[in-house]
């Protein structure tokens, strides 16, 4: 297993990285007391397989078959259900929670089980088992099925790479008709791009077919005279008749991309989304829970962690009207307790944020890497007791009600938190009015959201550089405080990475934000929205002088 630390560019900035990294241990912050501390293995989320209901049928008394779930160990016990209490990454074990109602038809169990396929849990991941189970609930309209199966088409993971297919299926989990304004400018641009690359691929066989040609007619005149053995011209021919099979399918594959639409987007589709009617939609309550981890017991300190965690919580209760949880310096019991701790509070139509500062880090192991947020109780590498693992933070915001989540992580390494997510990068492709448009609202409203945006990827990230703030809690103070409407994850985002860009290569450092979709907590496709709270009162003004 190969430990993988943040990489110092410089003597110079390595104190200003977030980040995993090796130094002298802190002697100026107390031990975290450990006396008569919660497991934290109760805290994490497992495949839990409730117990039977007894059930009443007229005269007769039955036993209903046991429920798959996905909770915590503690709740799973307290509840008489049954869970792998060790070697919780394993395939089978995971799978004999959910294959009984996937085989029954049950389509969020079925697209469970392609997830536990996909992921592989310790071992090799089965795509083209996954592909299977995916589409079995995708024909059941599933959304978080769809878009699994599109992120395989596009990777060309289990199935033969269509992207075609796989925007296709990105637009169905979107609940968008084909002529629909946004798929058609994000399918516009991916269907010229596609259809450039098929060009070049055409081209590129061409040649390669005319190359062979001449080299066929001066072997078959050596072979006819003697001088050459007929193997090597067998192998020749073979060789060409791969590649004019290649030609042909680029060939094919080119003829079925329609032709782009000439005709220009209407503008009613680009009204600003400050021009929404609120009262028209019920955004829910707001919760935010800010973890600002500054001082380490036994790792280097950071400079900005608490700052950040102030004025973020600070400026979401006073302007946008969250309900805001700050957490100080957290253990791993604290981190994770505080996150489970808001199931008991959030809704079926709340809203939740999640912004992290601190220390990350990752283990590797052959193709796969794994995340941690590192508590202020976190050991150097590599004893990683105390590390939490960023896929338990993704488990439990598979858990929330709470339509929309957002997490932000500004640490090292924090892009881990999920996978690639495709479909986000074919919205951030199309027309930028878009993403910031009343329509886009509309249409992304009711869907579920569980995004991420990290301040810098699977790279280093900068702790200072913001005027007292790390460059990317800077940036996303500065944008939320002059933003006056309604106001989109993605068009946030994109407003954020050229801030943040721009003064970390002030720093001479490189630095760019990612945002993501945490496909396996339950992500439809929706979004977050940040609604100030002057915009409300006006819109309530609004309506009561009508």
């Amino acid at each position: 297993m190969n430990r993988v630390d943040c990489l110092k560019p410089s003597a110079l900035v390595a104190i200003l990285l977030l980040a995993g990294c090796a130094a002298a241990p802190s002697s100026n912050v107390g031990n975290v007391a450990t006396e008569g501390r919660k497991d934290v293995a109760d805290l994490y989320v497992v495949d839990c397989l409730l117990p039977g209901q007894v059930r009443q049928l007229g005269g007769r008394t039955f036993l209903s078959p046991r429920r798959p779930t996905k909770t915590t160990a503690e709740d799973c016990r307290v509840r008489g259900g049954e869970y792998v209490a060790y070697d919780r990454a394993d395939l089978k074990s995971a799978l004999k929670v959910w294959m009984a109602a996937a085989e029954s038809g049950d389509a969020e169990a079925q697209n469970t089980v392609g997830e536990i396929f996909e992921r592989g849990l310790g071992g090799e991941p089965n795509y083209e088992a996954a592909v299977i189970w995916y589409q079995k609930a995708a024909d059941q309209g599933n959304a978080r099925a769809q878009l699994n199966l599109g992120t395989l088409y596009e990777s060309g993971k289990g199935v033969e790479k269509d992207r075609l297919q796989a925007l296709n299926l990105y637009r169905q989990s979107w609940g968008l008709q084909d002529d629909d304004v946004i798929y058609r400018s994000v399918a516009d641009k991916e269907i010229e791009a596609l259809r450039r690359e098929l060009d070049s691929e055409i081209n590129q066989k061409n040649r390669q077919l005319e190359l062979l040609q001449k080299q066929i007619d001066l072997l078959e005149r050596d072979v006819a005279a003697g001088n050459a053995a007929n193997t090597e011209l067998q192998e020749l021919l073979e060789w060409q008749q791969s590649i004019e099979l290649e030609r042909v399918s680029a060939v094919e594959r080119r003829s079925r991309l329609r032709t782009p639409s000439t005709q220009a987007l209407p503008e009613q589709e680009f009204v600003a989304s400050t021009q929404l009617q609120l009262r028209d939609r019920n955004f829910g309550r707001y919760y935010a829970l800010i973890i600002g981890n500054q001082n380490y017991e036994r790792m280097e300190n950071l400079a900005t962690p608490l700052s950040d965690a102030e004025r973020i919580a600070n400026l979401l209760s006073d302007k946008y009207g969250f309900t805001v949880q700050l957490v100080r310096d957290a253990n791993d019991v604290t981190v994770l307790e505080a996150i489970n701790n808001l199931n008991a509070i959030v809704g079926p139509n709340d809203n939740l944020l999640i912004y992290y500062a601190g220390h990350g880090s990752r283990i590797g192991a052959g193709d796969t890497e794994t995340g941690y947020w590192l508590p202020v109780n976190a050991d150097r590498p590599p004893v990683d007791t105390y590390w939490v693992p960023t896929e338990q933070i993704t488990s439990h915001m598979g858990n929330f009600q709470a339509k929309r989540v957002l997490v932000l992580a500004d640490s090292c390494y924090s892009g881990i938190l999920t996978g690639d997510d495709p479909g986000m990068r074919m919205i951030l492709s199309g027309d930028e009015r878009v993403i910031s448009s009343d329509g886009f609202v509309k249409r992304r409203f009711d869907k579920r959201a569980r995004l991420m945006v990290s301040s810098g990827g699977d790279r280093p990230v900068l702790d200072t550089g913001g005027s007292g703030n790390s460059v990317f809690a800077r940036a996303f103070i500065d944008e939320l405080e002059s933003n006056t409407g309604l106001l989109t994850t993605p068009a946030l985002f994109l407003k954020l990475r050229d801030r943040v860009v721009a003064a970390a290569a002030s720093e001479d450092f490189a630095q760019e934000p990612e945002i993501k979709a945490l496909r396996r907590a339950g992500h439809e496709v929706g979004d977050f929205f940040f609604v100030p709270k002057s915009l409300i009162l006006a819109e309530a003004q609004s309506s009561g002088d009508q």
